[in-house]
């Protein structure tokens, strides 16, 4: 059920997280018209609480978990992974949208991150669909590849974790996500930075983030077997779908 603030007012969100040059399009506008109204009461409160934190900022925003819902719904997937989950609103985004027999496995290095949103999955009733592994992604994808059967058992992979592995990442997801699957990644534009000049002033952080986003951006343009979209939305998200 969407739900707004105690006096029927949107609530405010405090993320900036959005590559448009107009807040008041995207706050104004797209939000309070299409994205909150619609969020429902559980994602509102966790999203809340992750705007509190003082790692916020990594959390997806609710267009962004708006858009994955439904990509979950249009592509009928029941089975996917989701790599980097914080406090979980991405995740919890994920598990509303899956049918009641859906299974999420969610990973993330650091599993008091994911305590802080459980509750909020908890009492949305899909605690079920979420099968929550703590540790390094790339040794527990390299877990589920060990087993012959979870090659193309799933159905959609979401990626919103440590940049400079993305390119590694995608490499052992192409393998366990089906034909005519989606694999998302997240932050694939950097606040912008990928499109700036070698000399242009950066933090060093950026600058190493930045590069192993060029890089994943340009590898998944020449692969052959995803078709790639490429959006604005957010910080940058590029959807891929498996063809081969």
């Amino acid at each position: 059920m969407a739900t707004g603030g105690r006096d029927g007012s949107v609530p405010v969100v405090h993320s900036d997280k959005t590559l448009l040059r107009s807040r008041n399009l995207y706050k104004q506008y797209v939000l309070e018209t299409t994205v909150l109204p619609n969020e429902p009461e559980c994602m509102r409160e966790l999203r809340i609480l992750t705007d509190n934190h003082e790692k916020g900022i990594m959390a997806s925003p609710p267009d962004e978990a708006q858009l994955l819902q439904m990509l979950i719904k249009l592509t009928g997937a029941k089975t996917t992974i989701e790599v980097g989950v914080f406090t979980g609103y991405s995740l919890l985004a994920t598990a509303l949208a899956l049918p009641d027999d859906g299974k999420v496995i969610a990973i993330d290095t650091n599993p008091e991150y994911y305590e802080l949103g459980r509750p909020f999955i908890e009492k949305a009733g899909v605690a079920h669909k979420v099968d929550f592994r703590a540790g390094l992604a790339l040794q527990h994808l390299d877990e589920l590849l060990a087993d012959e059967a979870n090659h193309g058992a799933f159905d959609f992979a979401f990626v919103d974790a440590d940049k400079p592995s993305y390119v590694k990442y995608h490499e052992q997801l192409l393998r366990l996500v089906r034909v005519g699957g989606v694999l998302v990644y997240d932050n694939t534009l950097w606040d912008g930075t990928v499109a700036l000049p070698p000399d242009a002033p950066m933090s060093d952080m950026d600058r190493r983030i930045s590069a192993a986003v060029r890089e994943l951006n340009a590898r998944l343009a020449a692969d052959g077997r995803v078709e790639v979209c490429q959006l604005t939305i957010a910080d940058g998200v590029t959807i891929c779908r498996r063809v081969v």
